[in-house]
């Protein structure tokens, strides 16, 4: 890294600014400014940055800090968790409330909709919503053995109709077939040979290539990840897939895949 962290997005500063009002809530991310690079790091280590509601309100705040400062302060965003995990997930107080998946989904859009690029640098677990922003995320950089998938199988639940199409579209249909039917995980070394992870590689690494892109032409880089994002236009919603999607998560099945979890059992799924 070519300096230390500090600087820049001072999320304290944040917190006295009556437009990020949600920010005064919690702390779940911290904003570090590493010359045009930007690093969020989603810090709740004790819970292994769990995705809780808080942490996407803090996001979405965070988002529109960077859209409102544009190129001109925040070239690139490096998007990290604190060790020892990206993030294991979604916190499972609270998931089932309708606001959390719609607050879920704004954040997974709102990285695409940055005029910057946003470059994740995963190490250890990225699961489920980590999983999510991995993807949702335009270039990747991962320790060997870190660990990247969506066990929603294993929950009873059922993700939106954007991450089966982005896992699609960023690892491969194969790979996104295995982690939604299979509940299959990759490592970061596995997903570097099929070209789902763009580099291997610390934070530091991360940072560095931040830097590297720092270089280049901003409004070439903007103008190009507008086309990049709407090079596949997303489809109408099909009725019987969001219908499959609400029947999953108002199943008996799901109360026990979150219920065995927290209890740290094997679930009892019976289609109901």
């Amino acid at each position: 890294m070519r300096s230390e962290l500090s600087g820049g997005f001072d999320i304290q500063s944040l917190h006295a600014t009556s437009r990020f009002p949600n920010l005064g809530r919690a702390v779940t991310v911290r904003l570090d400014q590493d010359g045009g690079v930007t690093v969020i790091t989603l810090d709740r280590p004790s819970r292994r940055n769990a995705v809780d509601h808080k942490t996407l309100l803090d996001l979405l705040d965070v988002q529109e800090e960077i859209q409102l400062n544009g190129p001109g302060r925040c070239r690139v965003v490096v998007l990290t968790g604190a060790p020892p995990a990206f993030s294991a997930g979604a916190d499972l107080h609270g998931v089932e409330a309708g606001q959390f998946a719609i607050d879920l989904s704004s954040v997974l859009r709102g990285f695409g909709a940055l005029p910057v690029p946003v470059i994740a640098a995963i190490d250890g677990p990225a699961l489920g919503a980590g999983a999510q922003l991995v993807v949702a995320a335009d270039l990747r950089v991962a320790t060997a053995a870190s660990v990247i998938g969506i066990p929603a199988a294993k929950l009873g639940l059922v993700v939106d109709h954007w991450t089966v199409r982005r896992l699609a579209a960023e690892f491969s249909p194969s790979v996104a077939r295995a982690m939604l039917l299979a509940a299959e995980t990759y490592t970061g070394e596995q997903l570097h040979v099929l070209g789902g992870v763009h580099r291997l590689g610390t934070l530091e690494d991360a940072v560095e290539w931040g830097h590297e892109i720092v270089e280049l032409a901003p409004l070439t880089i903007a103008g190009h990840k507008l086309a990049l994002e709407h090079a596949a236009p997303e489809p109408p919603l099909v009725d019987h897939v969001e219908e499959a999607r609400a029947a999953a998560w108002a199943s008996e099945d799901a109360v026990e895949g979150r219920t065995a979890f927290l209890e740290k059992r094997s679930p009892d799924f019976t289609g109901s």
